[in-house]
């Protein structure tokens, strides 16, 4: 599962493409996007040439491609990121998927004690992605993972951001990793248990199994230790904690909420801020976390919250994976209490054109309660003297 801006957020796009093949990023611009798709496979496969490729390498990679309209229509249907944290995590999580990511942690425990050693990271994270990505492998995808980058990349929505998945694509080929006929995955292009683009693959794919391949399709060592050594590269601190469920005193200002307020463990409970199970990490820094105002649940986010957004930069998806991991190593159900009611995509919408009119940076006008929104909400509430939680409610839209 995939919002509007999949895992490439971690590749670093043009950086990457010039890590890959040698070039500098404005090199990488001979196919423009849009057009006929026929002329514009034509000019990817030049310019593969172009990058060392062999001819024939990149005739046979390009020989078969064809326009996804299924991949198009995928990407433009993503209104479940528009579900509010609460309903969205009871739609993701439940008892099956819990009892079967306990059944798994059981049985591959000594591949989760080898990544908990090496990379430092927890076994009910890994299980978390491993269960929304595919339900445990279960259900990979079947988008022709060539089919489904190239069009992608053709499309002119983000072209910038799939282009350099293609180049990795050839790539991996070359190295055995993927069948440009046969290989399928999600619609954004990823393969596997864990989802993992091209570059992904070339830079993390990791032999887990040790019989000499990466198979992240059909091996579940190779998939997690790949997933592991992944989130590691993407600044994943070791053996340290994501959240801690708390519950927030009544009088605390909110407007020292979101993401943008980092406070130590200490600070916050200094402030009365107290964990519903477990404990605060009193030495780390962290943030509070409302993800449906002050009437919700709550949060504290650490370092490693962050490093979600890497593999996902949707914000319902990252906090309920983050609450499904605490969940997968015995957390209690959050304290959902009783936020005000959110608002509809339509008057998301007219808010986010609103907040965008009056000079804040919301990001596109796309309905999602994002990160700017937030932070612009916040802002607003503050200037009116509301309780600036970054949660839109049907009382701000008026006001505004």
């Amino acid at each position: 599962m995939r919002p509007t801006v999949p895992t490439i957020a971690k590749a670093a796009i043009g950086a990457a493409v010039a890590s890959l093949a040698g070039l500098s990023p404005a090199s990488a611009q001979d196919a423009p996007c849009g057009g006929d798709f026929r002329s514009f496979v034509a000019e990817l496969e030049r310019e593969a040439v172009s990058r060392g490729h062999a001819p024939e390498v990149a005739a046979r990679f390009f020989s078969g491609v064809q326009r996804d309209q299924r991949t198009i229509d995928a990407d433009r249907r993503q209104g479940v990121f528009q579900i509010p944290f609460i309903d969205f995590a009871r739609r993701l999580i439940s008892a099956g998927r819990i009892e079967q990511g306990r059944q798994m942690a059981t049985r591959h425990d000594a591949i989760f004690d080898r990544i908990e050693r090496d990379y430092g990271v927890s076994r009910g994270v890994l299980l978390a992605f491993w269960a929304f990505e595919t339900d445990y492998g279960a259900v990979q995808g079947d988008f022709n993972t060539v089919n489904s980058l190239v069009t992608l990349a053709h499309d002119c929505r983000r072209p910038e951001l799939f282009r350099p998945q293609v180049f990795a694509a050839i790539e991996l080929a070359q190295r055995g990793g993927l069948d440009p006929a046969r290989t399928q995955g999600a619609w954004a292009g990823e393969i596997g248990m864990v989802q993992m683009l091209p570059e992904d693959i070339l830079r993390n794919g990791t032999d887990g199994d040790g019989d000499g391949r990466v198979e992240l399709k059909t091996s579940v060592p190779d998939a997690l230790v790949s997933g592991a050594r992944m989130l590691s590269q993407m600044g994943w601190r070791p053996n340290e904690p994501w959240i801690t469920e708390v519950a927030v005193p009544g009088d605390l200002d909110l407007s020292l909420s979101g993401l943008e307020t980092v406070m130590s463990g200490a600070e916050w409970a200094a402030r009365g801020i107290r964990a519903r199970s477990g404990e605060i990490r009193e030495d780390l820094p962290a943030s509070l976390v409302l993800p449906q105002g002050a009437g919700g649940p709550a949060f504290l986010a650490y370092p490693n919250f962050n490093v979600y957004f890497e593999w996902n930069q949707s914000f319902v998806y990252v906090m309920t994976a983050a609450y499904f991991a605490t969940r997968l190593e015995g957390a209690p159900i959050f304290d959902a209490g009783s936020p005000a009611p959110g608002l509809g995509k339509d008057d998301m919408l007219r808010l986010q054109r609103e907040l965008a009119g009056r000079g804040h940076d919301v990001g596109e006008i796309d309905g999602i309660l994002g990160a700017g929104t937030r932070g612009a909400v916040r802002a607003e509430q503050e200037r009116l003297g509301l309780p600036a939680d970054g949660w839109p409610t049907a009382a701000l839209l008026n006001r505004l």
